[in-house]
């Protein structure tokens, strides 16, 4: 069968100002791509790192979208190719939650999981019948199809920060049985957790070049029984990696901890005694606490939000990061918030969760801005959020040492990016 050219394409975005600027490897469009028929030769471009370079040979451009962000970039980039007569296709969480003005903006929208589906697709445009929307939401496909993703495709010198090599993305599971008032996970993954086969995901993470991950599941607290069976089953690859929340259970957390955990980001949404003692848990089986804080809830007035970033100073976060409540498409808050008619920016381009786009229940909208940029700025005021990442980094880089894991070419890098005392001094 005559081979099809197929260029991928992950927009940029503007990235939040006095934050710490880093890029990971996407992991939707190497999903993606690994989704697609072996006569499909595919390139990519993550525009994040590098330009895109419109006059390449393609016959067909796939925009492969995760953020609101990067919404309007992607119409930019689909019109440039559109007038250089090339058919533009989209899919990826951003895609389906704004669905119904991408179809104006591209030849085919894509919606739902890709594997088992893109053969048709394909067929579809080398017969000139490319159907303008292929809605397959609320009709996952067997999670046996999941592969690996095709990580040949990154260009791996350009996911580095100073040196140091970023984590490449992972998931074992797919779903969410929880449905959190500002999150659109249920939406696009269906509200059952689907595990992918543990044989395949050991199969899979022992193929990735790579010592560190993000198992970017949506929790690690859905099943129990599936969860000590994961962590057992992977533990003697020591990778280290990073994930959301993971389950409250002594043997679940020890065997988290065993099977490489490094950090989490755990939500702190008050100042309670659990909170503090979650924390604590963490800390105690080695794994680091990433706290993420969102402010603007409806239940939180300017006092609540202050008491709340006091609160982290007292329970030892290693980092935190700080979310304005965005009401997303597709989520309860947006449904609640436009019936309410307290939306007012549809810029899509100011859906970053670091700017204020809809009427706070207790507080100014200008308010809110404020308390969101005191945050950042009073949790960090001792020690930059880039001095606590590296903190972290050593860390690992410590137990890596000590499992004899840890790479001379992160070795160099480092010397070279922060000073050759650095990782001789590193278990101090």
């Amino acid at each position: 069968m005559e081979t099809i050219k197929l260029k991928i394409i992950y927009p940029k975005w503007q990235k939040l100002k006095g934050q710490t600027t880093f890029n990971l490897p996407p992991h939707g469009p190497v999903a993606f791509a690994a989704a697609l028929p072996e006569y499909v030769d595919v390139t990519f471009t993550d525009e994040n790192v590098e330009e895109i370079n419109f006059d390449d040979d393609c016959d067909l451009v796939a925009l492969s979208m995760m953020l609101s962000t990067q919404v309007k970039r992607g119409w930019e980039i689909a019109a440039e190719y559109q007038r250089r007569g090339k058919k533009v296709m989209a899919g990826g969480i951003s895609t389906m939650l704004h669905a119904e003005e991408m179809v104006d903006h591209v030849d085919s929208v894509f919606l739902g999981e890709a594997e088992g589906r893109m053969d048709q697709v394909m067929h579809d445009w080398r017969n000139g019948c490319m159907k303008k929307v292929y809605n397959y939401m609320g009709q996952q496909p067997p999670i046996e199809l999941v592969g690996p993703c095709r990580r040949d495709l990154y260009k791996r010198d350009l996911y580095n920060h100073k040196g140091v090599q970023m984590v490449d993305l992972f998931h074992a599971s797919r779903g969410c049985r929880f449905s959190c008032y500002p999150c659109a996970v249920s939406y696009l993954g269906g509200r059952i957790f689907r595990p992918r086969p543990i044989d395949k995901v050991v199969e899979d993470m022992a193929g990735i070049d790579n010592n560190r991950l993000f198992i970017v599941d949506n929790s690690l607290a859905q099943n129990k029984e599936w969860e000590k069976e994961l962590f057992r089953a992977i533990a003697p690859l020591k990778k280290k990696w990073i994930s959301h929340t993971i389950e409250d259970d002594p043997e679940v957390l020890d065997l988290a901890a065993k099977a490489g955990a490094w950090y989490v980001y755990q939500a702190v949404y008050d100042t309670s005694d659990y909170i503090k003692e979650r924390v604590k848990r963490y800390h105690d089986y080695g794994i680091g606490v990433e706290g993420t804080i969102l402010l603007g809830l409806d239940n939180q007035t300017e006092d609540d939000c202050k008491r709340l970033i006091d609160f982290l100073g007292e329970i030892d976060l290693d980092l935190a990061e700080f979310t304005i409540m965005t009401p997303f498409p597709h989520t309860k808050a947006y449904d609640d918030y436009l019936r309410q008619g307290r939306i007012f920016d549809f810029d899509w381009n100011h859906y970053n969760a670091g700017q204020v786009v809809f009427q706070p229940k207790q507080m100014s909208p200008e308010k809110l801005q404020d308390l969101y940029d005191y945050a950042w700025k009073h949790f960090y005021a001792a020690e930059s959020q880039e001095q606590k990442m590296f903190r972290l980094f050593c860390n690992v880089a410590l137990r890596e040492m000590e499992e004899g894991t840890y790479r001379q070419r992160d070795r160099r890098l480092v010397n070279k990016s922060f000073g050759k005392d650095v990782v001789r001094n590193i278990k101090k």
